[in-house]
C-alpha cells in the first residue's frame, strides 16, 4: 500500500497543479494548446516509439494479452449497442457515452505502469496502445456518427493519429531490427522523459468541474462502469486466458482508467454532448484518484 501511494501521488499531484496553474492563469491561455499540440504531436509519439522498438515482441504472453484486450472492448461495446437500443440515445449522446467507457487516459496509464513497473510495464502498456488507440478511436467515430454513416472523411484522421503511426513505426523498426541513427535513441529517450509530465499537467489544465451540474444520473453510472466495472471485466478477461501476473495488471490497470481529456474534442468536432462530455471526463479523472489505488490493492 505505501509503495503503492508512493508511485501514484506524484502523478496526481501534476493533475491538480496543471488545474491549478490553468485557474490562475500562470502561463496564460494561449499556452495549453500548444502545449497539448507538442505533446500529441511529437513528445507522446517519441515515447510510443521508443517503447515499442525496444519491445519484446517474442514474448509468449504476447498473443493472450491480445486476445484479451479486443475480447474486453468487443464485450464492453456489445453492452454498449444493447443500452442504446434499450434507451433509445442518439448519436450525440451514445458518442459521448461510448467514449465515457471505452477511451482511456493514455498519459495517466503510462506514467502509473512507468511508475510501478518500469520499462517492462511501458513496453507492453505500448503493445496495448497499438491495439487500443485504432480500435478505440474508430468505435467513437462510429458512435458520434451512427445517424450519419461512416466516410472516408471521417476515417482519415484515425488513419493519419501520430500515435497509431508512431506504434506502427516502433513495431516495425523492432521486427526488421533496423539500427536506430547514432545518438536517436537519447534524443527519443529525453523526449519521452518530457511527454508525461506534461501531459498529466495538460489533463488538470481540462477539468471543468463547472460542467458537473445536471446529467448526475448518466454522469454516475457511466463513471461506475469506467471505473469498476470496466477492470472487473479486464480482471476476469485475464483469468478466462490465463493471463500472467504482468500482463494481468497492465491489462486491468488500463481499463480502470479515465476517459481522455482529448474525447472533449472529438465530441464536439463530430457533433456530439459537449456538456456530457467535459463533465464524465472532470468527474472520471476526480474519482480515479481513489479508484484507481483501490483496484491496484484489489488485484490478486
Amino acid at each position: 500500500m505505501p509503495a503503492l501511494l508512493l508511485a501514484l501521488w506524484p502523478l496526481f499531484a501534476l493533475i491538480v497543479g496543471g488545474y491549478l496553474l490553468r485557474r490562475r492563469n500562470f502561463l496564460g491561455e494561449g499556452f495549453w494548446p500548444g502545449a497539448e499540440r507538442l505533446n500529441y504531436f511529437v513528445l507522446f509519439p517519441a515515447l510510443l516509439f521508443h517503447s515499442l522498438a525496444k519491445a519484446p515482441l517474442d514474448n509468449p504472453a504476447l498473443p493472450r494479452l491480445a486476445a484479451a484486450v479486443l475480447l474486453g472492448l468487443a464485450l464492453a461495446w456489445i453492452a454498449l449497442l444493447l443500452g442504446r437500443r434499450l434507451y433509445g440515445w442518439p448519436a450525440a449522446r451514445f458518442g459521448a457515452l461510448v467514449q465515457g467507457l471505452l477511451r482511456f487516459n493514455t498519459y495517466l496509464g503510462l506514467a502509473a505502469l512507468g511508475s510501478l513497473f518500469g520499462p517492462p510495464g511501458l513496453a507492453l502498456a505500448a503493445l496495448m496502445l497499438a491495439l487500443l488507440v485504432p480500435a478505440v478511436n474508430l468505435l467513437s467515430v462510429w458512435a458520434l456518427t451512427a445517424e450519419r454513416g461512416l466516410s472516408i472523411g471521417l476515417l482519415l484522421p484515425i488513419v493519419k493519429n501520430p500515435l497509431i503511426l508512431a506504434c506502427l513505426a516502433g513495431a516495425l523498426v523492432n521486427l526488421t531490427g533496423l539500427p536506430l541513427p547514432a545518438g536517436s535513441e537519447r534524443l527519443l529517450s529525453l523526449l519521452a522523459a518530457a511527454s508525461l509530465p506534461l501531459g498529466l499537467l495538460c489533463v488538470g489544465a481540462a477539468l471543468q468541474p463547472r460542467e458537473l451540474a445536471g446529467e448526475l444520473p448518466a454522469l454516475a453510472w457511466n463513471c461506475a462502469l469506467r471505473l469498476l466495472a470496466m477492470p472487473l471485466l479486464a480482471w476476469a478477461v485475464a483469468r478466462l486466458l490465463a493471463l500472467p501476473a504482468l500482463e494481468s495488471t497492465v491489462l486491468v490497470l488500463f481499463f480502470a482508467l479515465p476517459t481522455a481529456p482529448t474525447a472533449y474534442v472529438l465530441t464536439r468536432q463530430l457533433g456530439g454532448d459537449g456538456h456530457l462530455m467535459a463533465g464524465l471526463i472532470t468527474l472520471q479523472t476526480l474519482l480515479a484518484v481513489a479508484s484507481l489505488p483501490l483496484v491496484l490493492i484489489l488485484l490478486p
